[in-house]
């Protein structure tokens, strides 16, 4: 039986890397310059490989009874994780992919074809422009894993942005980002002052070395018109192999201290990660 061997191709971002894993049979790791992504695998969609991916599916699999089909944005593509893994954990279930990297796409369509009748629409577009152009009240969760190389790009950082979310959710929908930094937090601070100016509840997700500055990492944020099952998503990230915290309420308005909503104008991207961040051993 032929193994499988890595595949190497330019695409409009960058050079895209999708390597097999020794030890599953068909999964692959996607690195885009390097960094990587995804984690995929075919026969196991909802083993999520990623640290922050399973914070991102602990939030998933609480935000409605299990099972249930849920109408999903998810802007940033990669490899289709997390698409792949609502259709597993929630068939029925309706999925828009917003990815910017059309070369990247039909990378993974390729490779990594997504399974029959899964509900997955994909559409090589600007993740924003694709917000502002959708309908309002169109979706239950908005899942934000956009990265422009390392970095989230600056225009899906404003108090704009944050507004369209808000707009194409449901009254009970879930706001989900991926981002990441390091102390002094500049970017997370500013990107949960610009949610709370537009949502009533927060979520950080984190591991407490990035918390406590120790270390450049990812934090999920997650935000809602409606409480969070904050305990739930505690017990579940608690138990991960690389346990997180989940910061609510008054510790999160701690947290967030003096930083102001990001306007239009004032809007970057999120920090360089530092050498050897994300990096492969």
């Amino acid at each position: 039986m032929n193994e499988p061997i890595p595949v190497t191709r330019a695409v409009d971002q960058g050079t895209a890397k999708l390597m097999p894993d020794v030890d599953r049979k068909r999964a692959w790791l996607l690195t885009v310059d390097g960094a990587p992504q995804s984690y995929v695998d075919l026969d196991e969609p909802a083993y999520l490989e990623f640290e922050y991916a399973r914070r991102l599916g602990h939030v998933l699999d609480t935000v409605a009874e299990a099972g249930r089909p849920l109408d999903v944005l998810h802007l940033g593509g990669g490899a289709l994780t997390l698409p792949r893994y609502l259709a597993a954990t929630r068939p029925g279930s309706r999925q828009d992919v917003v990815e910017a990297d059309r070369a990247l796409l039909e990378l993974v369509v390729e490779h990594l074809p997504l399974p029959e009748g899964a509900g997955i629409a994909l559409h090589a577009a600007d993740a924003r422009a694709w917000l502002e152009a959708a309908p309002a009240d169109s979706a239950d969760v908005l899942v934000a894993d956009v990265f422009g190389g390392s970095r989230v790009p600056a225009h899906l950082t404003s108090l704009a942005y944050a507004r369209e979310a808000a707009r194409v959710l449901r009254a009970d929908g879930i706001y989900l980002a991926n981002l990441a930094d390091a102390a002094p937090f500049a970017f997370l601070r500013s990107q949960l002052a610009t949610l709370a100016a537009v949502f009533e509840e927060l979520a950080l997700i984190a591991e407490p070395g990035v918390l406590r500055g120790r270390r450049f990492g990812n934090a999920v944020l997650v935000a809602a018109h409606r409480p969070l099952d904050t305990a739930a998503l505690a017990r579940r990230t608690a138990a991960d192999a690389f346990p997180a915290r989940v910061e609510h309420g008054s510790a999160l308005r701690d947290f967030i201290g003096g930083a102001a909503p990001v306007q239009e104008e004032d809007a970057v991207p999120s920090p360089e990660p530092p050498d050897g961040a994300f990096g492969i051993g």
